[in-house]
């Protein structure tokens, strides 16, 4: 087995990590103790039991003298239908039969290497993992029965969970029952023959999705749900700040009157993620609410208690006039200087996105409590179990490998549940009460206070043209608050000028535009990392830097007098850096040409528009340029003059995201991201004041609602080429197709979003 990083290693890259994860790819015959698996759909973690004789090809999944098999899956499912996109790869490559799959979520362990779901990382990392685990359990089979028949084992065939000769059939229980033994090498894997692509049978063919019969029935277990006998309840009362403040005191008196009030205590967190906190503790939920309500506390404020959001802005634009600060990243000559000094013309604009929360459906939730064997339990749907493992364990003050994080379905994720913050609570509440159970479930306004949000973000970018108006140079300036700063500073990079940065950060600035010199700056804003805790949120950096990038290729193209998507296909060539260095990657900028005059065909580009009506297009990919999937979106919009009202009235996406496993979960996947997209564009956003986000429940943030949803239509890309993501790179092309028919149909560029109905009537009168 290879070795991976340590769980928490501040030495571990991103490279590192994905080396890491096809590591565990390839390790087989574990001892069955190592084997159990949580059920799912047991709040209290209980073992599935053992029936019969087992055959485990692989760490990844095991087949009993029935046939069937249990798929092991170590991402989270927040609605994505991930086990069952896993799994069909698994089932194509081992010749299995449908029927016989069942996924099981396993619980964080060493075992399955790095657990996190994101980035839209999951099927394209799965791929050659899962593939291989049934290659294996393919050959094991066809070699079992082969001998048993005493044949070659060319003359078998595996179809269906079934090996077939002209000696008859044997099904895989069957097989399963002679005890299998047979084991791979990593030399032995990487040798052992995959099925053509061409002869995928699962793969891309409509199946039942494993996981939707418990979600419509109610059976599903989400982390809201999970119970255990004797826990009790802690609603928390957060303090004025995100980070500084200090409990000077606290009166219970009043709360001692509400029947089922328990104590209330002042969390102490050595792992800094819950500073100033208290907890009021009760035997029901409404009873901890209740009293919390009339607990008075005072407070050491913290310094950022009057920061607002036009401060964060404001600080984010005087970092980027100062040419020292922040990192390049390596996109070829970096050298502009030159270029700019000589062109015969240049543009520069500048563009701002305002904080978005998360607001998932279910708020966050922790279940925790110290089992008889003295191992911390932590019960919760998580995204990233390897991330926060290491800050339970620094906030308990235990061995990590005495802390286990059972799992549950997530009731929406969004990226907000890659930082587990909300779990140390509930542990150090525990710990407080000597391992006793404790359940803590936020409500909506404290799930929005304590939110990771999307921090605000400002960017400038500047083209030169040379003297026939052809694009020699560009220059992408950016800051925000940077969530893998504070939360997973191992995954940093460096620039080429040796200082670090976030790649969730400023992907998609690195665009697949050939432009000529290039630089591309991403500096960190650290007046809003010391407001708030900036966190991750579909589709991350390309979620905001194509927003800049896209707008501002719009521009460009009106300044060169070019049509708008002819003047992208003109830079879309695949040389050189961009042609992709990567097996998902290649074709680079070719494939991205080809997604952009898709959908410029899907939406009539060029077609005569009514009155205050206009079509507009972007281009990008997500997530990083090692694994991209290449979108465009291509959207037609009515502006009412009147009420400064934009009407989406059809959105269209073109992907090539390689070979698309899962059909209807793609489809759904990227109708979900395009229209959070759409979300963002328009109508999500909050912003700070005094040192808190403004809005605290659906009353004032008001995303999409579904009159608003406009006529949607997703195409994808014929490939054979592997799999790349799908969870977030729909969203990133929106905004900016918004904006550019915004433009097209009324003559006003708008550079902030979301693009609120003021914004657009305050342009008009400009204009």
């Amino acid at each position: 087995m290879s070795r991976l990083p340590k769980r928490g290693s501040q030495g571990i890259t991103r490279r590192g990590f994905l080396i890491g994860m096809t590591a565990v790819g390839v390790s087989f015959g574990f001892p069955r103790h190592l084997m159990a698996a949580m059920d799912p759909a047991s709040p209290n973690g209980k073992v599935l039991p053992s029936e019969g004789d087992i055959y485990e090809p692989s760490l990844w999944y095991s087949i009993d003298t029935a046939g069937k098999i249990k798929v092991n899956i170590m991402r989270s499912e927040m609605g994505q239908h991930v086990g069952t996109a896993i799994a069909r790869i698994l089932a194509d490559e081992l010749e299995a039969s449908w029927d016989d799959i069942e996924i099981i979520h396993v619980d964080s362990d060493p075992r399955w290497g790095y657990m996190v779901t994101g980035g839209s990382w999951s099927i394209s990392q799965s791929w050659p993992v899962y593939r291989q685990a049934g290659a294996a359990g393919r050959t094991a089979f066809i070699e079992a029965a082969a001998k048993k028949w005493g044949i070659k084992a060319q003359d078998c065939e595996a179809k269906n969970g079934k090996i077939i000769s002209s000696k008859g059939e044997l099904s895989y229980g069957e097989l399963v029952t002679l005890g299998l033994t047979r084991q791979f090498t990593e030399e032995e894997l990487k040798q052992l023959p995959l099925k053509p692509n061409a002869d995928l049978t699962l793969v891309g063919q409509p199946v039942t999705s494993l996981d939707i019969a418990n979600k419509t029935n109610g059976k599903t277990i989400y982390g809201i749900d999970a119970k255990v006998d004797g826990m009790v309840y802690a609603n928390p009362i957060l303090p004025p700040t995100r980070y500084g403040s200090k409990v000077v005191t606290f009166d219970d008196s009043a709360a001692k009157a509400i029947k089922g009030y328990q104590k209330t205590i002042v969390l102490e967190d050595a792992s800094g993620s819950v500073p100033g906190w208290l907890m009021v503790i009760a035997s029901s939920f409404h009873a901890a609410q209740k009293a919390s309500k009339l607990v008075k506390v005072t407070w050491d404020v913290g310094e950022t208690a009057t920061v607002s959001e036009a401060d964060i802005i404001e600080h984010g634009r005087k970092l980027l006039g100062d040419n020292t600060k922040g990192s390049i990243l390596d996109t070829g000559n970096v050298d502009t200087a030159p270029v700019f000094a000589s062109a015969s013309s240049s543009i520069a604009q500048e563009y701002i996105t305002s904080t978005v929360l998360h607001a998932q459906m279910e708020p966050v939730n922790a279940l925790v409590f110290k089992n008889p064997d003295g191992v911390w339990e932590i019960h919760s749907g998580t995204q990233w179990q390897s991330l926060i493992l290491p800050v339970l364990a620094i906030a308990l003050g235990e061995d990590e490998a005495n802390i286990v994080m059972r799992s549950y379905m997530l009731g929406g994720g969004f990226g907000r549940r890659l930082n587990g913050d909300y779990t140390v609570p509930a542990a150090l509440t525990s710990k407080a009460l000597g391992g006793k159970p404790v359940k803590m479930v936020m409500t909506r306004p404290q799930d929005m206070l304590f939110d990771s949000a999307r921090s605000a973000s400002v960017q400038q970018l500047k083209m030169a043209f040379d003297d026939k108006k052809a694009v020699s140079a560009m220059e992408h300036h950016a800051t925000a608050g940077w969530p893998t700063q504070v939360l997973a500073p191992f995954f940093m990079p460096k620039g080429v000028n040796g200082e670090p940065y976030d790649p969730f950060s400023i992907s998609g600035a690195d665009h697949w535009y050939s432009v000529g010199a290039q630089k591309v700056r991403a500096v960190s804003n650290d007046l809003a990392i010391a407001t708030f805790r900036p966190g991750w949120l579909r589709s991350v950096g390309p979620g905001w830097t194509n927003w800049a990038v896209e707008s501002f290729m719009d521009e460009a193209a009106h300044h060169a007098g070019k049509d708008a998507v002819q003047f992208r296909l003109d830079m879309l060539i695949a040389e050189g850096r961009n042609a992709g260095s990567t097996p998902v990657a290649e074709g680079g900028a070719a494939r991205q040409a080809a997604v952009l005059k898709k959908a410029a065909e899907m939406i009539g580009w060029g077609t005569p528009q009514a009155k205050d009506t206009g079509l507009g297009i972007a281009s990008t990919f997500g997530q990083e340029r090692d694994m991209p999937t290449w979108v465009s979106c291509a959207v037609q919009v009515h502006v009412d003059k009147t009420n400064g009202i934009v009407n989406v009235q059809k959105l269209v996406i073109a992907i090539d995201a390689g070979i698309i496993v899962d059909p209807n979960g793609a489809e759904a996947q990227c109708q979900g991201a395009a229209l959070w997209g759409l979300s963002m564009a328009l109508f999500e956003g909050t912003e700070l004041l005094n040192g808190q986000y403004k809005d605290s429940n659906f009353d004032t943030y008001t995303p999409l609602r579904l009159s608003q949803a406009p006529e949607i239509k997703i195409e994808f890309i014929d490939s054979k080429m592997p799999p790349s993501g799908l969870g977030e790179p729909a969203v990133t092309p929106v905004a900016p197709a918004i904006a550019n028919a915004i433009y097209q149909a009324v003559g006003v560029r708008l550079r902030k979003i979301p693009m609120k109905p003021s914004d657009l009537k305050s342009a008009l009168a400009k204009a």
